[in-house]
């Protein structure tokens, strides 16, 4: 992953990381990828792990990258929640590892400084020796996600410009997510975020002290009013809700933000999808009848996510660099 952020940072763009459970998902991230010409992070919970199984999930991704050798593609934990964790998907072949010792290892008991700079800095010597690249998370998001979260609303741990500095010093890492006022799951705002509900300025303020640091923005999803309707008009019970504005992330990309993590969007247009065949074809019993659909509303909102970020066209700029030099080059550093 270091080296498609490197890229996004040369090009001025930002990648989008989508989140995988099953088949269809990564179908439908790497058909958008292969639309779009874009390099793709493909990025999975320890949820998505523990639903999938590790082996089926890193053989997905084996024959995607057959399928579709043109894509530049990169397999990501998410919310690794202790060096274990991250260990045993390293050892898997997840191309890229998040420590987050934003919280402890229970998942949902925010941690101090120390404890974080502590298992940040020994997953980046385990993983840059195998060429790894690893995100570590200063302050912590609002919400909850695949059971990952204190569950604290988005404003109550935000990041501070100065540890940020401190932590990106004395851990290594590759890329640094941020709390701004964002969180996990659909429910993010209840009315359209404001200055006073997503700090892009303090955003600004710490691509300004950190200026050759990639940033990462989780809980990005915007939460569309198209997708939430789709699913009320055929049965859901989606209480109103605002995601993050896709112009604040297009802010965020000026002022350094490399990665963006989508996951709801998703969410909400396949279960859309499903939910409309169920309704008007209530005969219709293939899973196939329902989850082509359901891949292509998919494909649709992340081949849109991958334009509005940038990245589109980009995949050909590039030829991926093996891990093996990859942990040359960070040995040399």
């Amino acid at each position: 992953m270091r080296q498609v952020l490197d890229e996004a940072a040369k090009g001025g763009y930002g990648v989008g990381a989508f989140n995988v459970n099953n088949m269809e998902q990564i179908q439908a991230i790497m058909e958008a990828a292969r639309e779009t010409k874009s390099p793709v992070i493909v990025q999975a919970s320890r949820g998505a792990r523990a639903y999938s199984n590790d082996h089926f999930l890193y053989h997905l991704m084996l024959a995607a990258t057959e399928v579709y050798p043109e894509i530049p593609t990169v397999l990501h934990l998410d919310h690794g929640n202790s060096v274990e964790t991250c260990k045993s998907a390293i050892e898997m072949g997840f191309t890229s590892v998040m420590m987050d010792g934003s919280l402890l290892a229970d998942g949902k008991t925010p941690s101090d400084f120390d404890y974080n700079v502590k298992v940040t800095r020994e997953v980046v010597e385990m993983a840059h020796a195998k060429g790894v690249t690893v995100e570590g998370e200063i302050g912590c998001l609002g919400g909850i996600e695949d059971g990952h979260g204190a569950g604290l609303d988005g404003l109550s741990h935000l990041t501070d410009p100065q540890q940020a500095v401190e932590f990106v010093a004395a851990s290594g890492l590759d890329a640094l997510a941020i709390a701004i006022g964002t969180s996990h799951g659909a429910y993010k705002f209840s009315s359209a975020p404001t200055g006073e509900t997503l700090k892009m300025s303090r955003l600004i303020e710490i691509h300004k002290r950190l200026p050759n640091t990639h940033l990462v923005m989780h809980g990005s999803s915007s939460v569309p009013k198209d997708l939430q309707d789709v699913i009320n008009q055929y049965g859901g019970k989606l209480k109103p809700t605002w995601g993050v504005p896709v112009e604040e992330i297009q802010l965020g990309i000026k002022n350094g933000v490399r990665k963006i993590n989508v996951d709801t969007d998703n969410r909400l247009a396949i279960t859309g999808a499903i939910r409309k065949v169920f309704a008007e074809t209530p005969e219709k019993f293939d899973p196939r009848d329902y989850m082509k659909p359901a891949r292509d509303a998919m494909k649709k909102v992340v081949a849109l996510r991958m334009t509005q970020f940038g990245q589109a066209g980009h995949a050909g700029d590039y030829t991926a660099i093996p891990l093996a030099e990859m942990a040359k080059r960070y040995a040399a550093k």
